[in-house]
């Protein structure tokens, strides 16, 4: 029998990839589908399952990929099949989102459904430019309003003489193509022309640009700023607080926008804490192997092997996890415990067990590697082995990255390990980019000697290096602009 399938219209949030709820983003990483804006932010991709099915529905300022018809359909297509789906939207879907229209086609068709909201822009990318929306002393009111309509010119038909004079603080959505009507209206209802505006553009995010002025001067200072959607566009004296309380600009790493491969959660939220952007790619995701009857057929002849060498420390918990799940004593292995790396001692450390740093080289006759898939292939010696794992390359991932690169790109590279170089270079091939020209573009960062030797084989050009294989002091690291090696 076919699963229900179940819709979840889910607010990313304005643009940090953080921003996204704790329940918006419990629900990204169950989707089996993904139909996505253009607005969404596409590091949040790389959240989702390896597998899931991405669809992108962006729409372009005057250009629309997807039709709203459409994509109602679509939702409805890919829940009929049982599917987990997610309609992942910017900021609220609720706010100028057409989530109401959504809804109506799914409850149309008995489609069960759930609207996740998100954090609106208007409210967000003003806090991100140190604009509190109200305050005591210049406002008590705030409304959103959307900067274009379906009316034939586009222009918002609404009640202008009751927003210019009845509100404090107003927040349009969109609305750089008509400021100069939106600034005339707003004066010719009763809005003194020397009231404060703030234009923020790309808010939330490393791209985020203020320019600041009044009704009258704010078109010229747009102009001279190449300001564009997407953008909000703050009226009312409370943006004159932008100059005491302005903080988003000022993280150590804002602006920056790091590729960082075959790194961990901890590291990367570092750098999202000091005002960077980041990106895991390639997104290498661990398949168990340890099912299968060659690999327990092996793990029931422990007794026979006098060490047993772990060459990463993703077959750590594996391999212990299925002594417990067939019912095998740890005490049987008796073995002397070998790792290939620190990380890997550290990995068996965890498990209450102490394990000394070896070499494959060095191995006796009578040892056991336990690896990955790949660690096999690659062995000339032909060890024996147990396969604990294999590595899936994550589509959405991919699909973030690719989205990035035509959105502006990155401008960092961090590379942690000699692996993390060759899997870069080898999926941005197979992505159809050229490595070397996304290294040219950006500022390239190695921690350990043997990085940096990897990365002189492949011909990378290197910025900045240090010989520490922790990572630690990296801030400071990457403020550096001078070439170091």
């Amino acid at each position: 029998m076919l699963k229900e399938g179940v819709v979840y219209l889910v607010g990313a949030g304005p643009g940090d990839q953080r921003l996204i709820t704790v329940k918006g983003l419990s629900a990204l990483k169950k989707a089996e589908v993904i139909l996505y804006d253009r607005l969404v932010n596409p590091l949040l991709l790389q959240e989702a399952k390896p597998d899931a099915e991405l669809i992108y529905c962006g729409k372009l300022p005057d250009r629309h990929i997807l039709r709203q018809e459409a994509i109602n359909d679509l939702l409805v297509e890919k829940a009929k099949l049982g599917k987990v789906v997610v309609r992942l939207k910017g900021g609220d879907p609720s706010v100028f989102g057409r989530v109401g229209e959504e809804a109506e086609a799914l409850k149309k068709e008995n489609i069960r459904y759930e609207i996740v909201p998100g954090i609106t822009s208007g409210i967000a990318t003003a806090s991100y430019a140190g604009i509190p929306v109200t305050h005591r002393e210049y406002g008590t009111s705030f409304t959103v309003v959307t900067g274009h309509d379906k009316s034939a010119d586009g222009k918002p038909l609404i009640n202008w003489p009751a927003l210019a004079t009845g509100i404090d603080t107003i927040a349009f959505y969109m609305g750089i193509k008509n400021l100069p009507y939106i600034c005339e209206q707003l004066i010719s209802n009763g809005r003194s022309p020397e009231a404060k505006v703030a234009v923020i553009q790309w808010g939330t995010t490393g791209k985020q640009k203020v320019v600041e002025g009044s009704l009258t001067s704010i078109e010229s200072e747009v102009a001279k700023h190449n300001i564009s959607n997407p953008a909000i566009t703050l009226v009312g004296n409370i943006a004159s607080l932008r100059k005491k309380l302005q903080w988003f600009e000022n993280k150590l790493l804002f602006g920056k926008k790091i590729i960082f491969p075959d790194s961990d959660a901890s590291q990367r939220e570092e750098l999202l804490n000091n005002g960077a952007e980041v990106l895991e790619y390639p997104k290498l995701v661990v398949q168990s192997e340890t099912e299968n009857q060659t690999y327990l057929e092996k793990l029931k002849n422990l007794k026979n092997y006098n060490e047993v060498f772990f060459s990463s420390k993703e077959s750590v918990p594996l391999f212990f996890d299925s002594l417990l799940n067939n019912g095998i004593d740890i005490r049987s292995l008796t073995a002397q415990l070998l790792a290939k790396d620190s990380e890997t001692v550290e990995a068996l450390k965890n498990k209450g067990l102490f394990a000394e740093q070896a070499t494959v080289t060095s191995l006796c006759n009578s040892s056991l590697i336990v690896g990955s898939l790949e660690e096999f292939n690659n062995d000339k010696n032909k060890h024996d082995y147990l396969i604990t794992h294999d590595f899936q390359t994550s589509h959405p991932a991919t699909i973030a990255f690719q989205r990035a690169v035509e959105e502006g790109g990155f401008n960092t590279i961090i590379f942690s390990s000699p692996k993390s170089v060759k899997v870069f270079i080898e999926n941005v091939k197979k992505d159809g980019y050229d490595p070397y020209e996304l290294i040219r573009n950006c500022q390239v960062i190695c921690f350990g000697e043997n990085t940096l030797l990897e990365a002189k084989k492949n011909k990378v050009v290197v910025d900045l290096y240090t010989d520490r294989n922790a990572f630690e002091d990296f801030e400071q690291l990457l403020m550096q602009h001078e070439k170091v090696i």
